[in-house]
């Protein structure tokens, strides 16, 4: 077993603190990565803090792993000692199901198993995140990162990236179409540069007027205060797409009020509930969809399209004793626009 450091939580109201534990022995297929850069995503909170009532403590955060490899098993023939690599919100599937079999592991319908917080494969062993100095995952699990982007601002692509990524390119939006992009944040601010750089017109809709020079820097063509009931009415069945990364309670109905004929509303965001009139769907054909994340293929796939076109996350850079505070801070909106831990920090 690998001894290994790491931050936990121990119950729903502690802040995280440090934690040893141990990681597997780096098995035939196995990469060990030692992790140098992990992001900080909303859903940690939300599952350090319990919120969403499956808590596992302790509890090691972390999906949003950037590092370079440190050792791997004898039947490993993707990756070589020191390669930039990546690990994201999955380290596991069953690989046998439909869903496996078209790439898309995160719908596995047997058992996803996710980079912390999560039951492996046999059962009984509960995943550790990224908040840690290293971690041991199946060669399939792990993507190749490019020495040309930022590692740090490459860290929140393994999942803010992908989960903005995945439903734009699945529905094939691009020149000529209308985008609009609900909450500036670590989702909001890479579906703005995600959907600019397709060739689509974007629109961030925002309750903070403070942010319009931000999105118009990230390749926002526009800007809609939503709190100015006159500028929500100017954007009646106005857009193709919006895409709706806001987590906190809100008015959908005016969301879809927005939307053009066919016009599709992209749910990433997960608020407490939506309630939709089902008039403001049938009046144009419009659709109501969600989106989680995406299968390996296609991480991969955003991972070098980023390299390609010089996409990396905009972030802060914290030490490891900060996690709290970053907490805190990103449940105040008061980052630009995602933490990221410095593993060096911790080692």
């Amino acid at each position: 077993m690998l001894a290994t450091k790491g931050y936990a939580a121990h119950n729903a109201t502690s802040e995280l603190v440090p934690f040893n534990f141990e990681r597997r022995d780096v098995g035939p297929n196995d990469v060990l990565v030692e992790i140098h850069y992990c992001g900080v995503c909303h859903s940690d909170i939300h599952n350090a803090r319990n919120e969403w009532g499956n808590a596992i403590y302790p509890m090691v955060p972390g999906h949003e792993i950037v590092g370079r490899v440190k050792e791997v098993g004898r039947n490993v023939s993707r990756f070589r000692l020191r390669d930039l690599v990546g690990v994201g919100v999955m380290v596991d599937s069953c690989g046998k199901c439909e869903n496996c079999r078209r790439g898309l592991e995160h719908c596995c319908v047997n058992h996803t198993v996710l980079t912390y917080n999560t039951p492996e494969l046999d059962g009984k062993t509960i995943t550790y995140g990224g908040y840690s100095n290293q971690i041991v995952v199946t060669e399939k699990f792990v993507h190749h990162v490019s020495d040309k982007l930022p590692a740090s601002g490459v860290a929140p692509l393994l999942c803010a990236g992908i989960t903005t990524y995945s439903p734009l390119r699945r529905w094939k939006v691009g020149k000529g179409h209308k985008v609009g992009v609900m909450g500036l944040g670590g989702l909001g601010h890479m579906a703005v540069k995600f959907a600019s750089s397709f060739g689509a017109e974007v629109t961030m809709l925002s309750r903070s007027a403070s942010k319009e020079n931000d999105a118009k820097k990230l390749g926002a063509e526009n800007f809609v205060l939503t709190t100015d009931e006159k500028q929500i009415l100017k954007m009646r069945n106005y857009f193709d797409f919006i895409v709706d990364t806001v987590s906190a309670a809100h008015d959908h109905d005016k969301v879809i009020d927005m939307l053009n004929v066919y016009g599709v509303l992209i749910n990433v965001g997960l608020p407490p509930a939506i309630t939709i009139n089902p008039h403001k769907l049938t009046w144009g054909d419009r659709v109501a969809t969600g989106s989680m994340i995406g299968g390996l293929k296609e991480t991969q796939e955003m991972l070098d399209y980023c390299a390609e076109k010089g996409i990396s996350s905009d972030v802060e850079v914290i030490p490891m004793n900060k996690i709290n505070e970053a907490f805190d801070r990103t449940m105040k909106g008061d980052v630009k626009y995602r933490f990221v831990i410095d593993m060096a920090t911790l080692r």
